[in-house]
């Protein structure tokens, strides 16, 4: 991303801009001994603008968010509720334990990234580098090795001795696809024991020959009970929690 708007600078070029526009004549470009440039203030803050759109699919797909909503969608597909707890309920269970879940890894783009910007110590371009090393190591911490190896191998990228020189349009692909499988795996241990309850209840009613009333509507009182006893949000969001080495 920050790769494509240092292309973007490149190729308006704040000369043109300025001949082009009067608004832009205030635009400037200091050169640097080494060779390097800052731009103005103003490109910077339209670079910035245009960086946040893609915080929502930072958030969702750079995180825990996609394993934790997954997840939590399957619980209440299991239960048998079609809409309680509602969506957006769910989300913000996500958004709340994903920040809890990331909060280290958060503190350290604060510390690295963030604050030595802030306080002029480094250039926007370090700062990005600096946020990634911590969010990487994250992804590449919960990713699998098979499939780092099949997206490198798509991309056609070089063989390395150490996954963290993999580049970041590899990490990330291979670590959604792990999320999403280390989501579903989790989601089928959630749902084995709502579906036994099913098959009890199924097969007790159809033994009674009451064939005609739905088993889920029979089923759905003992999977609540059965989830309040047995204390299954803390247990869900504990075991989510604790997926990411949380508190270990």
């Amino acid at each position: 991303m920050w790769r494509l708007l240092a292309l973007l600078l490149l190729v308006l070029s704040p000369e043109l801009l300025a001949q082009q526009s009067g608004a832009l004549s205030a635009l400037t470009v200091t050169t640097k001994p080494d060779g390097t440039q800052d731009y103005s203030v103003t490109l910077q803050v339209l670079a910035v603008m245009t960086a946040l759109s893609f915080i929502p699919a930072i958030v969702i797909m750079m995180t825990s968010f996609t394993r934790i909503i997954v997840v939590l969608a399957i619980l209440r597909q299991a239960i048998g509720l079609q809409s309680s707890p509602s969506n957006q309920i769910l989300i913000g269970i996500t958004l709340f334990l994903t920040f809890f879940i990331m909060a280290p890894v958060f503190d350290e783009v604060n510390q690295k990234a963030l604050q030595p910007y802030l306080s002029e110590q480094i250039t926007s371009i370090q700062a990005f580098d600096e946020a990634l090393k911590p969010m990487k190591a994250f992804m590449l911490h919960q990713t699998r090795l098979k499939d780092l190896e099949t997206f490198a191998e798509i991309a056609g990228t070089p063989k390395v001795d150490n996954v963290a020189d993999l580049p970041i349009t590899v990490v990330i692909p291979a670590f959604i696809t792990s999320e999403l499988k280390t989501a579903f795996q989790i989601g089928f241990m959630i749902f084995i024991p709502f579906l036994i309850i099913d098959l009890v209840v199924a097969s007790i009613l159809m033994a009674m020959g009451m064939m005609m009333l739905s088993p889920m509507i029979v089923s759905l009182p003992f999977k609540l009970m059965m989830f309040v006893l047995v204390d299954g949000w803390l247990l869900v969001m504990g075991t989510l929690a604790t997926s990411y080495g949380v508190g270990t």
